[in-house]
């Protein structure tokens, strides 16, 4: 039999997972590329021979997106499968359209061909857009956890945007690996959080093996918390699953992929952010959740805002910086700084577009929605050091920094600057206390 040459449609993350789970080994296909779109600089390298496998001695090289068309008919593609996150279903229907007109087959695959199945017990925390409150419903749940003196490995959503091979199983326990790793300011976003709460997280490219070396951790470990990236189902076989929805983005619980696959699987969904939506959205989400998962228990919670300094917004001009992927393909208009910056009685926000330099222009160019904040890119040392200039070109009096990490360690700021820290309130009964404590039960971890 013919073998199918296959392209894999990615963005460095479920693309490489499906390759490892689905293609690596299998006989049948012929992998000839990847693409790459969504994050910048990821495209024009190769997926390593060192990770793809005996079948690929010499890797898999990776193009930008916007050449499927030609690849498909240069490399004689029969199948494209699709595999990055949250974005509109009108999107995705749009490449199968570019990938059939080419004449090759459209391809999604589901947890069935690419979930891993654990040793532990798994939880899995996702979410319906990027920015809807996900890491923050991990934290919450690995301190449950914890509280219950039980031994708590959270394992997130890849992020590899450097040396593949490097990359294959990173784990964090303290601050400094975050350098130790060269993490960008996206991958410190998601894990600086919890080492500095005290739990170890891994991440990587390789998402068997570093499941293996998760279960067998030298600290120990009783349960894998999914850390989930974007919108995406999770990688490994969950117990439980927990998918968070946003009523600021009513409707997109809907209409984006695969963020509906993860409310369509989860056992809990949990409506953030009533204390800042409309409570007309908060209805509208709850209904559709009724709609599509009508066995899901629904949480309501307040995303819980805090501020390291409040005096220096009140009265004041201020630049609010927030979390990039939120922002970008996220799509949201606002964020806990911008909210911070509403509830603590700043003047004015101030538009950083007109002091936008380098690699932060084009971010505002690729997204003009984005408006009057600043995202707070950091793939690369060249978008940090246009951050920090732009940050310290700005005219304002204060920096609000609304993403999860404190800039403040890797970008110099020249102004009075303050932090916001967001905690997840649960509001509604059962809470993610009684869950937990249930799912403990049911799993044997009950611990004196």
């Amino acid at each position: 039999m013919k073998k199918k040459n296959v392209i894999i449609i990615g963005a460095a993350g479920r693309d490489f997972h499906n390759f490892n789970t689905y293609y690596r080994n299998n006989e049948f296909c012929n992998v000839v590329a990847f693409t790459a779109a969504q994050i910048p600089d990821i495209d024009n390298r190769r997926y390593p021979a060192e990770l793809a496998g005996a079948l690929y001695p010499q890797g898999i090289p990776i193009y930008p997106q916007d050449k499927l068309p030609q690849l498909i008919k240069e490399l004689e593609a029969d199948e494209c499968v699709f595999a990055y996150s949250d974005v509109k279903y009108e999107t995705v229907m749009a490449i199968s359209a570019i990938v059939n007109a080419a004449g090759a087959n459209f391809t999604l695959l589901g947890p069935k061909s690419t979930s891993i199945k654990s040793t532990k017990p798994v939880i899995s925390v996702c979410a319906v857009r990027t920015g809807s409150g996900k890491s923050q419903t991990s934290r919450k749940i690995i301190e449950i956890l914890m509280d219950n003196n039980l031994k708590v490995i959270a394992v997130r959503h890849p992020m590899p945007y450097g040396d593949l091979v490097a990359q294959r199983v990173q784990r964090f326990a303290t601050v400094e690996d975050l350098k130790k790793h060269n993490c960008t300011v996206e991958e410190m976003e998601e894990y600086e959080p919890h080492v500095e709460r005290g739990n170890i997280i891994y991440a990587g490219v390789d998402y068997e093996a570093i499941l293996r070396d998760a279960e067998n951790d030298p600290d120990g470990c009783d349960v894998i918390l999914w850390d989930g990236g974007n919108n995406d189902f999770p990688f490994y076989e969950a117990d439980l699953s927990v998918t968070i929805v946003d009523p600021h983005r009513p409707g997109h619980e809907l209409s984006y992929y695969p963020g509906e696959v993860s409310l369509r699987m989860a056992d809990v969904a949990v409506i953030n952010k009533v204390d800042s939506a409309d409570p007309k959205d908060v209805a509208v989400v709850e209904e559709n959740i009724g709609k599509i998962n009508p066995n899901a228990i629904i949480i309501k919670a307040e995303s819980r805002i805090t501020v390291d300094n409040p005096d220096i917004i009140r009265g004041k001009r201020v630049l609010v910086v927030e979390d990039g992927p939120t922002l970008t393909h996220g799509e949201m208009k606002l964020g806990a700084g911008t909210i911070a910056a509403e509830r603590f009685g700043a003047r004015t926000i101030i538009d950083p577009r007109p002091y936008a330099v380098g690699k932060l222009r084009d971010t505002f160019r690729i997204y003009p929605d984005i408006g009057t904040l600043l995202p707070a890119m950091g793939y690369g040392e060249q978008q940090l050091k246009d951050l920090e200039a732009t940050i310290n070109g700005t005219d304002c009096d204060c920096v609000i920094i609304g993403t999860p990490i404190d800039l403040t360690r890797i970008i110099s700021i020249n102004k009075p600057c303050t932090r916001v820290h967001y905690e997840l309130n649960e509001i509604s009964s059962p809470d993610l206390n009684e869950i937990i404590k249930k799912f403990i039960q049911e799993h044997g971890l009950v611990k004196e």
